[in-house]
């Protein structure tokens, strides 16, 4: 289960002060800066990683883990341009193989005559796109 930390970013005329997240094998930063809300920044680390103890003294008093409320998750997943990004990617992933207007003409038939074998194939898969999102959400602890 990924881990959310919460902080007050430290931000001057002349400096800003942001998390220093845990480094992969390879070097790369692990984590993922989800959005900030009312002057607090949520980020999200995989799980088994943990924050380095030498943060910024501008903000290692503002660090903290957090277990969020639904309506926290709510509100990161509305702010956040990383969950926006994942929703266009379901949508495109929809759209291309059911163009607006072929999804438009499938709801319309679906209203007027009930489920068809057409109908019921693209909601298969339009749940299989959504599933996926869903699993990205996840890991990053907004399920």
């Amino acid at each position: 289960m990924p881990s959310i930390y919460a902080y007050r970013k430290y931000i001057d005329p002349e400096v800003i002060r942001e998390l220093r997240r845990p480094l992969g094998q390879s070097g790369q930063h692990l984590g993922t800066e989800l959005a900030t809300l009312n002057g607090i920044t949520y980020v999200s680390l995989p799980d088994g990683s943990t924050l380095p103890e030498d943060q910024p003294s501008e903000i290692a008093d503002s660090i903290a883990a957090v277990t969020p409320s639904p309506a926290l998750i709510d509100a990161i997943k509305a702010a956040s341009p990383l969950i926006a990004h994942i929703n266009r990617e379901v949508e495109a992933e929809i759209a291309q193989r059911y163009p607006p207007s072929v999804e438009s003409k499938l709801f319309r038939t679906h209203l007027a005559t009930g489920m068809s074998n057409e109908f019921a194939e693209y909601n298969v898969f339009a749940e299989e796109c959504r599933a996926r999102g869903r699993e990205k959400k996840a890991a990053l602890g907004l399920a």
